[in-house]
């Protein structure tokens, strides 16, 4: 029996930081995805596929981390606009994009404002098969995404400065 499919068009969420350094700055550590594991508490590794870079249509493999398991994931660059944007999709147990992650970067005084996106695009049981499950992804989601911001601006105080 085939279970009647979730409406994920409601989960979605974007979280900011100031960041002590120049947009391209930023824009050129996160689009190296595989910095992704000196921020991040649940993005362990990425690295670019077949020597593929931050250009649009470019793939890349991660493994990331939750609280209950690891597991590895498949994503497509679907934007690489230098020092403004850098977006991806993350593929799901049928090949078909169901998380999009949105990074932008827009200048604010002498720093940036970043701002990382996460939307579902579709469902997937991967991803749960509840809205209750929904929520916990969610949920958990939002802080990894909040640790994420508060270490890169921090890791880029103590490394970086903008001009």
């Amino acid at each position: 029996m085939s279970r009647t499919p979730l409406d994920v068009s409601s989960y979605r969420f974007t979280r900011h930081v100031r960041v002590a350094a120049r947009p391209d700055q930023v824009y050129d550590l996160v689009a190296t995805v595989s910095n992704i594991g000196t921020w991040s508490p649940s993005a362990l590794h990425a690295e670019y596929e077949d020597g593929a870079g931050p250009r649009k249509g470019a793939w890349f493999r991660g493994r990331n981390r939750g609280p209950d398991r690891e597991w590895e994931s498949r994503s497509q660059v679907t934007v690489a606009r230098p020092g403004a944007a850098f977006a991806f999709t993350v593929l799901g147990s049928a090949s078909v994009p169901v998380v999009e992650w949105r990074w932008t970067f827009t200048a604010a005084g002498a720093g940036t404002l970043v701002a990382q996106t996460w939307q579902l695009l579709a469902d997937d049981p991967v991803l749960g098969s509840t809205y209750e499950d929904l929520d916990r992804l969610r949920d958990a989601t939002v802080d990894s995404v909040e640790a994420t911001l508060t270490s890169l601006a921090d890791w880029v105080a103590g490394t970086l400065t903008a001009p």
